[in-house]
């Protein structure tokens, strides 16, 4: 048996900007994906705080330590520059792996800065 299980998660980070004619995607602060062991092309869930809205996208690596996040393609009618987002990865499991399956979560501060890591 398998199991979808919380992979990484960037807790309450700003989307700092959005980009309607984009291909698609989430441009994510490299030093914050590695972090959360969020890969480049990942499919990750993108939780808005704000407005509620829930979506599906791909991870892209932005410059590391520059803190952006910005919503590309028909991602950016979901979001606004100042919203607060939890960027979520999962993963399939067995049973086995799920005993030693242990999540990375990263708390960032209002201007995206890692302050913690769990």
């Amino acid at each position: 048996m398998q199991k979808q299980l919380l992979s990484g998660k960037i807790h309450r980070i700003r989307v700092t900007e959005t980009r309607i004619d984009y291909e698609g995607s989430i441009t994510i602060d490299r030093k914050l994906m590695d972090a959360a062991g969020i890969l480049p092309y990942e499919k990750v869930l993108i939780a808005n705080l704000n407005n509620g809205s829930r979506i599906e996208s791909y991870a892209i690596g932005g410059k590391p330590g520059s803190g952006m996040v910005c919503l590309n393609g028909g991602a950016a009618k979901h979001g606004k520059p100042g919203d607060i987002v939890i960027i979520l990865t999962f993963a399939v499991l067995t049973m086995k792996e799920i005993k030693k399956h242990k999540v990375k979560v990263v708390y960032v501060d209002s201007r995206n800065r890692i302050i913690k890591k769990k």
